[in-house]
């Protein structure tokens, strides 16, 4: 096979939109699990605000927890939503990128990172690299950059 074989051609094009629906459909739930960071991010404000309260109030017990504790509770939330959001945007870049066949080397790096999402993204991740490690995809990614 060379890299002008239609058929070939036609299995790599299909690869690739597979691939980025399924970099679409990785987004989305990545996005819809970052939506847990905030609600931890909402309680620890509120946990540190009670706290806080009773502190002032002189209604501190011996057993309750530090309003420290409350703070930090929404600081990890807020950087679970961060992190889930920001891989939620680079998987639905990937898979804008794999449809118009541009930035492998972005489209590898994310691969690499879905890897460690057990197992839809470690599937995902490693066809994406299956995919683009073949040389009629290269080829197709390099026509791309080219025009």
């Amino acid at each position: 096979m060379t890299d002008s074989d239609p058929k070939q051609s036609i299995l790599d094009a299909e690869h690739l939109r597979l691939l980025s629906i399924g970099y679409f459909i990785s987004a989305g739930v990545s996005a819809f699990f970052s939506l847990f960071g905030l609600m931890y991010l909402f309680m620890g404000v509120m946990m540190g605000a009670v706290f806080s309260s009773a502190v002032k109030a002189g209604q501190h017990a011996e057993g309750m927890p530090p309003q420290v504790a409350g703070w930090l509770f929404g600081i990890f939330g807020g950087l679970f939503f961060l992190f889930g959001a920001g891989l939620a945007i680079a998987k639905f870049l990937t898979g804008k990128y794999l449809r118009q066949r541009r930035s492998r080397t972005f489209c590898q790096v994310v691969a690499g990172i879905s890897c460690l999402s057990i197992p839809f993204g470690t599937a995902l991740g490693v066809a994406t690299f299956l995919t683009l490690g073949k040389p009629s995809v290269g080829a197709l990614f390099e026509r791309s950059t080219a025009v």
